[in-house]
């Protein structure tokens, strides 16, 4: 849903179906947005993160993230403490691309 509703809206956008692809495409390309559910295999969102903030921490400050799962606490205050925006499970394809547009403008500044 996310690849459809952001390319139509004319972004280019690549899908990562676990964190170990994801940091191989950080590593290949260079990417103004990275959308990053929490619980994806292989590793999670939360260990993605803190590679990226360790590796490329410019990218680290480009991240969105998104989860459909149930918080828990130490969870919710990882994203608090990320800083970064945080769009939950289900989310509407208005919501996607007010999200993205809105870290877009983030990065001009």
């Amino acid at each position: 849903m996310c690849q459809r509703v952001l390319t139509r809206e004319g972004f280019e956008v690549d899908i990562a179906v676990n964190g170990k692809l994801a940091q191989d495409m950080i590593e290949e390309r260079q990417y103004h947005i990275c959308l990053i559910d929490i619980r994806t295999p292989k590793m999670n969102g939360t260990e993605l993160y803190h590679w990226l903030q360790k590796k490329y921490p410019q990218v680290a400050n480009q991240v969105v993230f998104t989860t459909g799962s149930v918080l828990d606490e130490k969870t919710m205050a990882f994203i608090e403490q990320s800083g970064r925006p945080f769009l939950p499970k289900p989310f509407t394809p208005k919501e996607l691309i007010a999200i993205v547009e809105e870290a877009l403008k983030q990065l001009e500044k």
